[in-house]
């Protein structure tokens, strides 16, 4: 059994300065503690107890690249060198743009910012100032950010929040503290629901400003889209004035070099991207049709951010951009075989241990989930899975030398090998173990 001592200790003089004790909410739900970490280095994290882990928590996804990847660090240190920002504009942010440009099929020019959660707010601002509508629809357990204008009551273990019905005129906030009227303009829909898209978006044309979707469910359960789904979305937010986000914080640069949307064939107005094109540095930005972000130009809207376009995201947003191109981007083959092989594996054994369990992935990335129907493919059924489970899995997954996110997400970077892969099947083999006898100990007590 290791000892997290120090990172208890840790979290107890945090607690006393910091509020909540970690720098992001989500955080705090690890168990049995909050891990304080001293170092990293390819797929490997080491904490202040001197316990070592494979990495599939990936920082919640930046890290496609892994940690300290010596090419990437060498880019950001000679951009700090240089001066880390300037408020004036340089080479780096136009450099950047345009690789963008060139990467992402629906992105005529793009705007940059710091977060994916500001890239969301700006795809919107843009979107009510294009139509001159105002509400927003959206889909329960997607993930949009935090800001109070879009965050909704978002269903997870480290979110803390329990979700409701689909309610036109009743939306659950995400947090305590928002303004009752901050969610006035948004709809909220299921996912994968194409009748009720169609109905709500033809009763509700001249007010809706924008749809934004996660082009895949990832935050609940890697949910791919039915068949025609974004296809039909696409269809309708054109024939009636609305603008089509698709929010590829996550997806961007990690389903394909032009992101989910350019693997699937769609067209989206406005895309959002994040996580892994800052490879651990903040950045984000919004790419689409030169009409919607011509507004900018016109200074109609307003897009501000103080470190908006510094030299070191700029760096770090090329040189992971470089890696993951490199060789025609042969390297999302490389993540995506690696996925398959852990989801099968995990599958595999879900059967050998006679666990019900079910593995959704799609390139490098996937969710585990304990659940007793044979597939998850609506947000409906996601919501059956057994979320202590897992969280209790996520824990003893911590003593076998696996860090991995207490909600079921699982993320593969572009340096994970076989043997990475091999020592984690070994060690869900011995923890599904521990998990079944738990569960008769359970049954005879």
């Amino acid at each position: 059994m290791r000892s997290y001592e120090k990172s208890r200790g840790k979290l107890t003089e945090a607690r006393q300065v910091l509020a909540g004790g970690v720098a992001s909410t989500l955080r705090g739900s690890m168990k049995p503690t909050p891990l304080y970490a001293e170092s990293a280095s390819g797929v490997i994290v080491k904490d202040m107890d001197g316990n070592q882990y494979i990495d599939y928590l990936l920082a919640y996804g930046p890290l496609i690249l892994g940690h300290a990847h010596a090419g990437f660090n060498e880019k950001v240190s000679r951009a700090m060198a240089k001066g880390i920002t300037y408020g004036l504009q340089h080479d780096g942010e136009i450099e950047l743009a345009r690789r963008l440009t060139e990467l992402l099929p629906c992105a005529d020019k793009v705007a940059l910012s710091g977060s994916g959660t500001e890239a969301v707010m700006l795809a919107l601002r843009l979107s009510r100032a294009f139509t001159g509508k105002r509400k927003i629809v959206r889909f329960h357990g997607h993930y949009h950010g935090w800001s109070d204008s879009i965050f909704t009551s978002f269903p997870s273990p480290d979110m803390m929040q329990t979700a409701t019905s689909a309610e036109v005129d009743n939306v659950p906030p995400g947090t305590k503290g928002q303004s009752e009227l901050s969610l006035r303009d948004v709809i909220l829909l299921p996912w994968n629901d194409p009748e009720k898209l169609e109905s709500t978006l033809r009763a509700h044309a001249g007010d809706i400003a924008a749809v934004i979707s996660e082009p895949v469910m990832c935050n609940s359960g890697c949910i791919m889209p039915h068949p025609g789904y974004l296809e039909k979305m696409r269809e309708l937010t054109r024939e009636l004035n609305i603008v089509f986000i698709l929010d590829e914080v996550i997806t961007g640069f990690r389903l394909s070099p032009g992101g989910a949307h350019d693997r699937f064939g769609i067209m989206p107005d406005l895309v959002t991207v994040g996580k892994a094109l800052g490879g651990g540095i903040a950045l984000s930005a919004v790419g689409g049709r030169k009409d919607i972000l011509g507004l900018i130009d016109s200074e109609q809207v307003s897009h501000l951010g103080t470190l908006n376009g510094n030299g070191v995201a700029m760096a770090a947003g090329m040189a992971v951009l470089d890696h993951l191109t490199e060789n025609g981007g042969a390297v999302f083959g490389k993540m995506e075989h690696t996925a398959i092989r852990l989801a099968n594996g995990i599958r595999d054994l879900f059967g050998k241990h006679g666990i019900s369990g079910v593995v959704n992935q799609i390139g490098p990335v996937f969710h585990m989930m304990f659940i007793r129907e044979a597939a998850v493919t609506h947000f409906d059924t996601f919501q059956k899975r057994d979320a202590a489970k897992y969280a209790k899995f996520a824990e003893l997954m911590l003593d076998e030398g696996v860090l991995v996110r207490p909600n079921g997400l699982w993320y593969i970077s572009a340096v994970h090998e076989p043997e990475h892969i091999e020592a984690t099947l070994t060690a869900i083999d011995l923890v599904f173990f521990r998990l079944k006898e738990a569960e008769s100990d359970e049954t005879i007590g």
